[in-house]
């Protein structure tokens, strides 16, 4: 393409769909720039409808629809990902590297100037961080296949970047929290509703929390510094929030009680492995209540260096953490999320 700096960008965009990828293509279109989505045919794309977007029907193994959707692309955000706490390591492998393959092919043979790839701050060790920066490697051998997977696949990106010369970042979320989220807020809102949701511990560890329109500013950021070939990049909201202070804010933000129930770390962790061992052995299909991955996350402290980010990319969070959580939670005012709870806890 020949568009200049600072001209209209042809985005091509791989999981538009889902919270990130939806927020990416809104920022996109508010920047001018031309959306184009991959798309599976049974997917509800009212809102990349609204955005006036290309859609390219298929998904993440397609390789003719990803060679179509690179065509002619500027830029490429992959967004796409099989993301959960629970699943066979072959499974998270095949759509999380193997497809990866066919995406980071489409862009190398369509020339593109820069490719985000979407990662996540769960391919550090599985233990507390405290200030952990982007010089610490990845873990080989994460306590979850999602993890183990993600890691792989920074390593095929920056594998793409030194062989083919592919102009790539990396941006590395932590947990992350937003508008339209059909998961994540949803499922913890219903644990509170029905009183189930404890602490792991104290609740004073630190969670490694993103508002998205925060992540999305750093993508963009990721796309238009030359700097950021070749890197990675941790992104998180840039302030110190608790277990505790999340949680408590998102049941008040509701109107719901504010949980006081706590299981001790060391109580948390065996059960974690003792319940998830079963469920493997008897092949359950769903995550069991209490897990590895959801041990890291509610008894872990997980607090992230962003400073690379602010020194590379000039990366600033837009929101705080009150502006991000009071946005996100609006949605789910006065039984406003009801129904998608009830799907998530179902």
């Amino acid at each position: 393409m020949t568009h200049g700096p600072g001209s209209s960008k042809l985005i091509f965009i791989t999981g538009a769909t889902g919270l990130v990828g939806g927020h990416v293509a809104e920022e996109a279109f508010l920047r001018g720039h031309h959306v184009r989505a991959l798309v599976r045919p049974s997917s509800d794309t009212r809102w990349l409808d609204r955005l006036g977007a290309e859609r390219v029907v298929g998904d993440i193994e397609d390789a003719d629809a990803l060679r179509n959707g690179a065509a002619g692309a500027d830029w490429i955000i992959n967004c796409a990902a099989k993301v959960g706490d629970w699943g066979t390591l072959a499974e998270f492998r095949r759509l999380n590297v193997e497809a990866l393959r066919l995406l980071l092919d489409a862009a190398c043979d369509a020339r593109v100037e820069r490719l985000v790839h979407v990662s996540s701050l769960g391919v550090y060790e599985g233990r507390d961080h405290h200030g952990t920066d982007e010089t610490t490697p990845p873990a080989t051998n994460s306590l979850d296949a999602y993890t183990r997977s993600k890691t792989e696949a920074e390593a095929e990106v920056l594998d793409y970047v030194k062989r083919r010369g592919l102009p790539a970042a990396i941006v590395r979320p932590g947990f992350i929290y937003g508008e339209r989220d059909r998961t994540v807020l949803p499922k913890l809102l219903a644990n509170l509703r029905r009183g189930t949701f404890a602490f792991f511990g104290s609740g004073e560890q630190r969670l490694n929390c993103v508002y998205v329109k925060n992540l999305v500013h750093a993508i963009f950021l990721a796309a238009e510094s030359p700097m950021a070939v070749g890197e990675v990049f941790n992104v998180t909201d840039g302030q110190p929030v608790t277990k505790k202070q999340f949680v408590g804010r998102v049941a008040e933000l509701a109107g719901l009680k504010i949980p006081t129930r706590h299981i001790p770390l060391p109580v948390a962790r065996a059960l974690a492995t003792a319940v998830e061992g079963v469920a493997r052995l008897i092949g359950a299909s769903k995550p069991p209540i209490i897990n590895k991955a959801r041990y890291k996350f509610l008894g872990l402290n997980l607090d992230y260096s962003i400073e690379k980010a602010r020194r590379v990319l000039g990366y600033q969070p837009p929101y705080t953490f009150e502006e991000g959580i009071t946005r996100a939670m609006a949605e789910h005012r006065q039984g406003a999320n009801q129904e998608p709870a009830a799907a998530a806890a179902g």
